[in-house]
């Protein structure tokens, strides 16, 4: 069955807000045990939003998973990546068996990383890599829109199918990650569009790009923009024009995550592009998105900014993949751990701390 704008649109209607009495309850409960108030400051946030989220006051996730979609991008004509489109294909497939960074770290975490086909150039032969190609690869966007709005929406509805598949597996708490040679060039164009800002502002070296090169990279995202004339107030027609099928992909995670009642932990850059995508096009997936860490990118942190967001960690990563999230993972454990273990005041023997004004 194919999925239409209005179907989607329609979805995105039906996402419902966290449970308030539910966050309210925990935080009371919070409060009972046996340490300094508000101590554990945002992992008490996190648990009391898990909760609003599974509505329950003992929020359990679930097994966790990381979706990773993978894409190429025709502006690497451009000579905007040291890279080509071999090396998408290349590491995409070693997440199935632990040579890639992602599929290391999230062994450690205890996760499963789920790497999507949405678009690369090559087709793969790989047991592990999820088939879901929307095309081969995205036009140049120097010379005319990356994709159809078919597409783009195509894409989207992607990543809320492998939400929706995933939880009926057991999965609860998940990361969105990406592969793709250029993507951060499509992500710089996204966010100079969206946060009407200079290009110059919004872009960087990406994957160790010369200056050279990244001078090449602004002017791509300028050309791009001043062929495409991407609308700043219809998002679907951004994503066409300059983005990419990860960045869709993502933002269907996102829009997913809203609708099937599950938290999502974004990554870095380009994942949060796609966030600040979702939540122009959907709203009330906010609630269900939480920040891993602020990406080296230039425009990391101003993307977050936009969101209302604050980083978890601060590392100086940029790796991509999905490598930041999947680290926050042992957050939530932390804070579940926290909240389910910690003995109340009279169970520890402790006088209770009390709320003061």
């Amino acid at each position: 069955m194919k999925y239409t704008e209005e179907d989607l649109m329609s979805l995105i209607g039906r996402i419902p807000s966290l449970n308030k009495e539910t966050m309210d309850e925990i935080y009371a409960r919070w409060d009972k045990k046996a340490k300094p108030l508000g101590s554990l400051g945002r992992l008490e946030d996190m648990v009391a939003v898990l909760g609003g989220i599974f509505q329950t006051v003992t929020p359990d996730p679930g097994k966790k998973a990381v979706i990773v979609m993978a894409g190429d991008n025709g502006v690497v004509e451009e000579g905007v990546a040291q890279s080509d489109y071999h090396v998408t294909t290349t590491v995409t497939c070693n997440m199935t068996h632990e040579d890639a960074t992602v599929a290391i770290l999230a062994r450690l975490n205890g996760a499963d990383v789920f790497p999507v086909d949405i678009g690369m150039y090559e087709d793969v032969d790989c047991p592990g890599v999820i088939p879901r190609k929307v095309c081969h690869g995205t036009a140049n966007m120097t010379k005319g829109p990356a994709m159809t709005r078919e597409q783009a929406v195509e894409a989207v509805w992607t990543g809320i199918h492998m939400i929706m598949d995933l939880k009926k597996q057991g999965y609860g708490l998940f990361a969105t990650g990406e592969m793709g040679i250029g993507n951060t060039t499509t992500s710089s164009a996204v966010a100079s569009v969206l946060l009407d800002c200079p290009v110059e502002k919004v872009t960087g070296r990406g994957a160790g790009l010369s200056s050279q090169g990244l001078v090449r990279k602004i002017h791509a995202i300028k050309t791009a923009i001043a062929v495409n004339h991407p609308d700043p107030e219809d998002i679907l027609d951004v994503i066409s024009k300059v983005g990419g099928l990860d960045i869709a992909g993502m933002m269907g995670c996102c829009i997913g995550a809203g609708a099937a009642q599950v938290p999502v932990v974004l990554d870095g850059f380009i994942s949060s592009v796609a966030a600040l995508a979702a939540v122009d096009l959907a709203p009330g997936c906010r609630p269900y998105l939480f920040p891993s860490h602020c990406s080296a990118e230039p425009a990391g942190k101003m993307v977050l900014d936009a969101l209302g967001m604050k980083a978890y960690i601060n590392a100086g990563m940029c790796l991509g993949e999905g490598t930041g999230a999947v680290t926050a993972f042992h957050l939530f454990d932390t804070a579940l751990e926290a909240y389910y273990k910690i003995p109340e005041f009279e169970q520890a023997h402790i006088e209770a701390y009390t709320h003061l004004k």
